[in-house]
């Protein structure tokens, strides 16, 4: 069973603040041109996004430079119960070098609310060199990021080759279950790419 771990992108998908929104325009038409096509005018991060090294540590790998077996693997989701992550209790999850580790804060059910940008919970820098002590391939949050500026944990796992997806949803429905994740952002030359995630059960 495949269960899609994305936002819907389109001109009312909420963006950070001080980003652009996203725009969409008509290329050709069936009535004018017998097809259609449209041009989109889009964040790197907006959606649910990749972020790549580049996009906090300067002259660090652009997205197209990562390795493809960098994107899919072993996931693991944790539950983080009240907004509070527990060192103690993610020691206690099995995870292994080379695992894609999701956090379910709840915070996507506010996803279209004020709060969703301003009041979620911020990844304490002792989780973040945990899961470098373990090696994983990416952390994957249902918030719009896992801290606050002037962000120490993107770049306390960007530049130990974490890559880190944001606005992540349905993630409740991993809570307890063996599953795969498959994360493959757009081949750009850039800091970051929107990305289609899912988790295939196993």
């Amino acid at each position: 069973m495949l269960i899609d771990l994305s936002v819907p992108l389109n001109e009312k998908t909420p963006v950070y603040p001080g980003d652009s929104k996203t725009q969409i325009k008509t290329g050709s038409t069936f009535e004018k041109d017998g097809c259609q096509n449209h041009y989109v005018c889009i964040s790197t991060h907006v959606g649910t996004h990749m972020d790549g090294p580049s996009h906090m540590l300067s002259g660090e790998k652009n997205i197209d430079e990562i390795s493809l077996d960098r994107f899919s693997g072993r996931g693991v989701c944790i539950r983080v119960d009240n907004n509070q992550f527990d060192i103690e209790k993610i020691k206690q999850v099995y995870i292994q070098e080379g695992d894609i580790v999701l956090f379910h804060t709840g915070m996507s059910e506010k996803y279209h609310e004020t709060i969703y940008f301003k009041k979620y919970p911020a990844i304490p820098e002792s989780i973040a060199n945990y899961l470098v002590q373990k090696k994983i391939k990416i952390i994957g949050v249902d918030m719009c990021s896992p801290d606050h500026p002037p962000f120490p944990i993107h770049k306390i796992l960007l530049k130990n080759n974490i890559l880190i997806i944001e606005n992540l949803t349905n993630l409740k429905s991993l809570i307890g279950k063996e599953f795969k994740i498959y994360a493959f952002p757009l081949k750009v030359s850039l800091d970051g790419s929107p990305v289609r995630v899912v988790a295939e059960i196993i």
